[in-house]
């Protein structure tokens, strides 16, 4: 299965990972990942385990991401298996108007006994450059390879 019908169960925690970001509850954000998940942000780096994780986002929350808020939409999903799957996303992170979807993020889903949570996430911030280049590419004709 894949598309962007995502299952219920896996689109009520990335709804809740929206909501926790939101409330900059880093408690509730963590504990949407796994005991030992992994998580890259666009800078390259990692945070291992769930403590991990909400000791990062304390400071994220309290300081440089103070009162944003998440966007996201899915772009892709599909299954690996029963109780997995990959999410593929484009979202970012604002405090007012409209929020740019200037990165990429995949989900690596796992069900467990509380439900849907996230094994593995990581963050890529967009390239504009990239982008520029490929619509020239594109607009001139240019063979994928020549990309």
């Amino acid at each position: 299965m894949h598309g962007t019908d995502l299952p219920a169960g896996v689109a009520h925690t990335l709804g809740a990972l929206q909501q926790a970001w939101n409330q900059g509850d880093a408690r509730a954000y963590a504990g949407l990942f796994t005991e030992d998940a992994t998580y890259v942000i666009y800078t390259g780096q990692a945070y291992c385990g769930r403590g991990e994780i909400e000791r990062g986002h304390e400071d994220v929350f309290s300081r440089w991401q103070k009162g944003s808020r998440l966007a996201m939409r899915v772009l892709r999903w599909h299954a690996l298996g029963d109780g997995a799957a990959v999410v593929l996303t484009e979202g970012g992170v604002g405090k007012s108007g409209v929020i740019s979807h200037d990165k990429l993020q995949t989900f690596t889903m796992q069900l467990t006994p509380a439900g849907w949570r996230c094994a593995a996430f990581h963050n890529t911030k967009k390239s504009r450059l990239w982008a520029l280049l490929s619509a020239v590419f594109k607009a001139s004709g240019q063979p994928a390879s020549a990309r």
